[in-house]
């Protein structure tokens, strides 16, 4: 058996770095960009997804996390198989004989140390010890999840594999009940690279560079933010029963009759594998206020879907839309068996989800949410902060949301990968709107497997995200070369594809393409394009900014006669830098820039087909070393430790302004500061 052990452990690693490997060192050549024209037709569709439910305790559930100080160890650059070929998973890291770091999870490794592990390439080791209770053994499961790491992973539990995983910013979970050792220690062990390659999502290349200290591994990629590694999210040990529910699926509506509806299917596992000698009995399905009272409710024998009908319901609404945004139920699921011998109907599992009821539509002028048109005003963000990188980090989440909602802004795009599953539920909670972006940044150099990997991504994205009511789109894409001859087909089938599990939402993509030459844009539901006039291009003339963007966006309208939305457009702004006139990077500069594209907005405003303007970006964040970066990208509009730039002042005064006129919302008292009892206040809006 050990030896089984190995030689599958090889396998299973060399399968997850395969997108890596073009030569027999594991790194990447130069990619060749000649590639042909490839048929689609026997594309390897994803597996679909199935569990990954949020963690949460119930009445038969515990939760237990795994977050903390665990120890690193980095594997040499230019032998990234070096840990399996030593067979570190099998003992202690510190019996490696290298140097062993404290790391905290969750958080980026890079940022944590004085040394060069910030631009390791290849593999790095977590590791950690935990108990189990002895009374967990044979009574239930035993579950290891993890929020994502970044990007391949694989997992061993006292030495044996236990899961794996490739793509970053997505969870990942696995039964481990026969690997650990209940009532004693148990060790964790994690491989994790953070290699790009050709095939990978996102691409990048990694190339061999010579050095003064020999030759060494490089990592490249063309997107636009550093490229963090480690576990970045929290890790959970959890249970559930032997029968347990699995996975759920849910879907509402408002219907004519002023009721709300709720259409849920549940997944049962563990049936044939329970030796406890029961039977499935019913489900209770119960729906709750936020006052606890019973909404809805429904009994359901032999069947595992059904429908709830709310009477009186409380409509799930955007920030500034409803004096009460954010409105959540609580949908109960409990699981009841009996026993073969007829004895009493007894609990065997229970789960919560939160859900909101709302009506989504959408057609060739617009967007609606329970009938009223959307307008959407945000911004494109990063999950990005000092030191801890692209960690998972409550306090700056709440910090995040706050900003958020102090600014007046209604939406964001989760620019350029998935976020949090925790930053997901804020947005639940708050009513803020999210356009839900897969990594696929940037896409270029079209083949399968990139195309299958694609596809991966965004089943798992919206199998994990299609129960939250603040997801109102799907984005296939930011900025992907999809001008190229190669892109037509590859888009067809990947829009294809995810327009089969939507979910009831429509389908973008952040184009940076002219109109004339885009071949994604025609599949999909909503047009979405970057641009950053006076700034990438016309550097300086803010007096061309108006003309430009209203005629390209009427293009994108005259072309495929769908909703257009503006995805990105900034300029970088030091903090405190300041030029009277307005000068490139000054505080003033970015107010002017601002202003100049608002009276754009609402010269298309007028149009009504066009639907959103999302600022680029919420709060500078970190990139890759280059000269035309100061400390990393600072087109923020708050700074990367969340203080706001001047241009926050105005833009705040706009997106309250469009509330006020779209949703005739209350103003912040503090909107405007006293200037003479002439001056009546608000009187700019």
């Amino acid at each position: 058996m050990r030896g089984v052990f190995l030689t599958s452990t090889w396998l299973l690693c060399s399968i997850l770095l395969l997108p890596y490997l073009a030569n027999g060192e594991g790194f990447m050549e130069e990619p060749d960009l000649e590639y042909p024209l490839f048929d689609y037709g026997n594309i390897r569709l994803p597996t679909p997804s199935r569990g990954l439910l949020y963690p949460r305790e119930s009445a038969t559930r515990e939760v237990r996390s795994l977050d903390g100080m665990w120890r690193l160890v980095r594997s040499e650059a230019s032998d990234p198989f070096q840990g399996i070929r030593e067979k570190w998973y099998e003992n202690s890291l510190r019996k490696t004989g290298r140097n062993v770091l404290a790391m905290p999870v969750p958080a980026s490794y890079n940022d944590i140390t004085t040394d060069d592990l910030r631009d390791h390439v290849g593999t790095v080791w977590y590791e950690r010890t935990f108990f189990v209770p002895r009374l967990w053994k044979g009574t239930q499961r035993t579950w290891l999840r993890f929020g994502s790491v970044h990007y391949s992973a694989l997992v061993w539990i006292n030495g044996r594999n236990a899961t794996h995983h490739s793509i970053g910013h997505l969870p990942f979970e696995a039964d481990i009940s026969s690997l650990l050792n209940f009532g004693g220690e148990n060790r964790i062990t994690v491989m994790c690279d953070n290699r790009l390659g050709n095939r990978t999502i996102p691409q990048g290349s990694v190339n061999n560079v010579k050095t003064d200290n020999g030759s060494v591994p490089i990592q490249s990629y063309t997107f636009d933010f550093f490229n963090y590694a480690g576990i970045h999210r929290s890790v959970h040990l959890y249970t559930t029963p032997i029968v347990y529910i699995s996975d759920l699926q849910v879907s509402s509506q408002l219907t004519s009759e002023g009721l709300g509806r709720i259409d849920y299917r549940i997944w049962i596992d563990g049936i044939q594998e329970s030796h406890m000698g029961v039977n499935l009995s019913h489900i209770h399905v119960q729906l709750r206020d936020r006052e606890d009272q019973v909404a809805a409710q429904q009994i359901n024998k032999g069947i595992y879907h059904g429908t709830l009908l709310v009477p009186d319901p409380h409509p799930w609404w955007p920030y500034l839309m409803h004096p009460d945004p954010g409105y959540l139920y609580d949908l109960q699921f409990e699981l009841f068996v009996e026993t073969n011998e007829g004895e009493a109907k007894v609990m065997q599992d229970s789960y919560r989800l939160p859900v909101g009821i709302r009506n989504l539509k959408w057609n060739n002028e617009s967007l609606l949410l329970n009938g009223v048109p959307l307008y959407l005003r945000g911004f494109g963000r990063h999950e990005d902060a000092d030191i801890r990188g692209k960690g998972l980090d409550n306090a700056l989440l709440a910090r995040d949301f706050n900003l958020i909602k102090w600014i007046g802004a209604n939406a964001y795009r989760t620019s350029h990968y998935p976020y949090s599953e925790e930053s997901m539920q804020f947005a639940d909670e708050h009513g803020i709107m999210i356009i839900d972006e897969c990594p696929g940044v940037n896409i270029d150099i079209f083949e399968p497997q990139l195309l299958e990997n694609h596809m991966s991504s965004l089943e798992q994205l919206i199998h994990r995200d299609r129960n939250h009511p603040s997801v109102i789109a799907w984005s296939v894409a930011n900025e992907p070369r999809s001008y190229k001859p190669g892109a037509l087909k590859y888009f067809k089938s990947l829009v294809n594809y995810t327009r089969g599990i939507a979910h009831g939402r429509p389908l973008t993509a952040a184009i940076n393409a002219n109109p004339s030459t885009c071949h994604l844009t025609q599949f999909l539901d909503i047009v979405g394009f970057n641009r950053y006039n006076s700034w990438y291009q016309n550097t300086g003339r803010t007096d061309m900014i108006v003309n430009l963007l209203t005629d390209e966006a009427q293009k994108w309208r005259k072309t495929y006669g769908k909703p257009v939305i503006q995805f990105e457009y900034g300029g970088d702004t030091m903090e405190g830098m300041h030029s009277l006139p307005a000068f490139v990077w000054s505080e003033e500069y970015q107010v002017e820039l601002f202003s100049r594209h608002f009276i754009a907005f609402d010269k298309l405003r007028a149009e009504k087909w066009f639907i959103g303007e999302f600022v680029w970006n919420f709060a500078d964040f970190r990139t890759a070393q280059t000269i035309t970066r100061v400390g990393g990208n600072k087109k923020g509009v708050f700074t990367r430790n969340r203080q706001p730039k001047e241009v926050a002042f105005l833009l705040r005064r706009r997106y309250f302004a469009l509330a006020q006129e779209l949703h005739q919302c209350q103003l912040p008292e503090d909107l405007t500061v006293y200037i003479s009892k002439k001056v009546i206040r608000h009187q700019e809006l």
